[in-house]
Parts: C-alpha cells; structure tokens; sequence
C-alpha cells in the first residue's frame, strides 16, 4: 500500500517541487493551500507524514500543529518556513512538530528528513509479536512499550509521541544518563545545535504528566552537569516482564 503525505503549502511553485520529488519516492500525495482546509482534511483523514508551512492564509502552521496534537492526531508532522528566527522553531518543535525545514531548503534535504521519519514510523508501526512484547513495571507506573500505553495507579496517562518515546528510552535503562545533545539525537533523529531546551521541555511536561511532586522527582531525575535518567532504585521485585 503506498504511503500517503499532506503538503500543506500556499506556494504553488514550492508545493509543485515537493510533489514531483515526493512522488519519484512512491509516495501518494495531496496539497492544500489553505489552513483551516488543512485542519479540516488532517483530523477527517489518515496521513502517513504531513509536511506543514508555517505561513498560512487561514490558520498559521503552528497553530495547526498545536491543534492536531491537543486531538490526538500522532501524525509525524514536517514544518516547512521561510522564518529562521529561533523561537519559531523551538515552538513548532515544541508543539508536537517532528522535525523542521527552513527555506530555502534542497530537495535531497527534504527528501532525506521524509524517508528518516517514515522509517522511523515503520519501525514503531512493526507488528506485535507476543515474545517480543515489553512491559516496564515500576511500583505503580506501568509502561507498554508494544501498545505505546502509560499506566499511572491503573489510570492511562496521555503522553505525545514525543513524551512516549523518552520515557521509555530511559525507563528501558534505568540509571543511564543521558545529556540533552543525545536525547535530540535520539528521539528526534537529528542533531539541533542550541535546541537542547527543546529537550528540557518535553521533560517538563512528562514531569508534569507522572510526577506526584514536581520539586521530588520520582521516575525521571536529574543528572547534574549532564541531563537526565531514569531512577533505577525503584523497589520493584520484577521490573520487566515479556
């Protein structure tokens, strides 16, 4: 089945560019030139990537990608902007984004980033097979990592794709330390010099999600002059099970 993308881009030209390449890949694709249209087909629709402009008649890109992950919608999303300014990227980033592009960008970059993400998306869309699958048991907090499922006191928590795959980076290795450059590494795949506060974030609101007392972390600790870890002295007889 051919994998389906959403070009959501006002220029014609840019967005004509980007479909010839797109479909040299063998990938089906639609393009919409307008945000609230684009919303609309995004929530109604199943896409396997969206590539998002920032810069919208409608609804701006951002807000788009704010909206699509408040509803749910874990489609990996691929901003495309003409801005530069760091704070721009740091939110789209932020709100859910999974990587970003400035223009002018080249075809071979943007070529690359979809294929990384898509091979990304399969590997986690692999399916279960039950020897494989793996369940992180930590006192109360319960981790599926085959169901991408969190459990806290026997209540699901409602983690961003983004927020799923640190926690179970680091509950898989309790103890290990990680700095921010290689937590970006990673989770997102790419190397974001002067984007590690994007990291601090994400751990934030996981904290936030799991954590009964934010100024006492329990699951998530910091590791002082490198980044963060998961607490390995949990008192679980059995923290993994298959």
């Amino acid at each position: 089945m051919e994998k389906s993308v959403l070009i959501v881009e006002d220029d014609k030209d840019i967005s004509g560019l980007i479909e010839i390449h797109l479909k040299d890949m063998g990938l089906e694709t639609m393009i919409i030139d307008h945000g609230g249209d684009a919303l609309e087909v995004a929530l109604k629709m199943k896409f396997d990537i969206i590539l998002l402009d920032v810069m919208l008649p409608g609804k701006d890109g951002l807000e788009i990608c704010r909206t699509l992950r408040s509803s749910g919608v874990k489609t990996p999303i691929l901003m495309l902007t003409a801005r530069s300014e760091e704070i721009d990227k740091v939110l789209g980033l932020e709100m859910g984004a999974d990587d970003y592009l400035t223009k002018p960008f080249s075809v071979r970059e943007l070529t690359a980033r979809v294929k990384a993400i898509l091979r990304r998306v399969e590997l986690m869309s692999t399916p279960e097979k039950e020897p494989d699958a793996e369940i992180l048991y930590f006192n109360e907090l319960v981790v599926d990592k085959n169901k991408r499922k969190v459990m806290l006191f026997d209540e699901r928590i409602d983690l961003t794709p983004k927020e799923f795959d640190l926690l179970a980076l680091m509950a898989t290795n309790p103890g290990t330390s990680y700095s921010r450059e290689r937590l970006l590494k990673l989770i997102w795949g790419y190397e974001f010099d002067g984007y590690e506060h994007t990291v601090n974030s994400h751990i934030n609101r996981l904290r936030v999600k799991i954590e009964k007392d934010l100024s006492k972390p329990k699951y998530i600790l910091t590791t002082w002059g490198i980044g963060y870890r998961f607490n390995d002295d949990l008192n679980d007889e059995e923290n993994v099970k298959q």
